[in-house]
């Protein structure tokens, strides 16, 4: 799980405006550091499937999320892709 000061951090920088916590650009960012969380996990623990799991559902709805984001606002969803790093 993320903690708490990582989290706000997260959102503090991936928010619209003040009161924002739960706009897909904050989704998707908290989405992304809980998988990279769980990648330096299995670097170590190879033969944990069931947390796998766990990890390609995450994979799944951020994808949903970013495919609605792009859907709704290209821009937006341009500039979080660069931010975070996620297309090469």
């Amino acid at each position: 799980m993320l903690r708490k000061e990582l989290k706000t951090k997260i959102i503090q920088e991936n928010q619209v405006n003040s009161v924002d916590s739960g706009s897909p650009q904050v989704q998707v960012a908290l989405l992304t550091e809980r998988i990279n969380q769980l990648i330096t996990h299995f670097q170590q623990h190879k033969k944990d499937y069931h947390s796998r799991r766990g990890l390609m559902k995450l994979v799944g709805q951020r994808k949903r999320l970013l495919e609605y984001l792009k859907r709704t606002g290209k821009s937006q969803y341009e500039d979080l892709i660069h931010k975070l790093n996620l297309r090469k």
